[in-house]
């Protein structure tokens, strides 16, 4: 998965608009401002004149050698997304539960892969049903 975008709603509603290799399916999650934002900076190319939340986790995981493998977005319940955020050090691999918009802020920044579990395959959008409804 990749992220394909960040999406704006009405009254400061976001999601991050992640999509398959080949942009066929999008699956949308929804976050908030400052998730959105959070995701948004590194994607833009812009740096923030003092490291953020996820440069700070980035720059920690780098001094102590580690490093992000990947994330996954594991479920969904009761509309709440989950994700692990898989860290290599020492030969080890350390799989630590997330929000999926910190772990997927925290992947654009390692520019680590970001994978889905096959079963949320059924929360996904086609692509060109999303151009329709423009």
């Amino acid at each position: 998965m990749k992220v394909f975008g960040i999406a704006a709603g009405p009254d400061n509603e976001f999601s991050v608009l992640l999509a398959d290799p080949d942009d066929k399916y999008i699956l949308p999650i929804a976050i908030g401002p400052f998730e959105a934002q959070a995701i948004a900076i590194p994607l833009s190319g812009d740096e923030p004149p003092r490291p953020l939340t996820h440069d700070l986790l980035k720059s920690v995981c780098d001094a102590m050698g580690g490093m992000v493998q990947h994330i996954v977005i594991t479920g969904i319940k009761e509309g709440v997304y989950y994700a692990e955020v898989h860290i290599q050090h020492d030969g080890k691999v350390t799989v630590v539960d997330s929000r999926p918009s910190d772990a997927i802020a925290l992947a654009v920044r390692c520019l680590c892969p970001i994978y889905m579990v096959p079963r949320l395959v059924e929360f996904t959008i086609e692509y060109k049903d999303i151009i329709a409804q423009e």
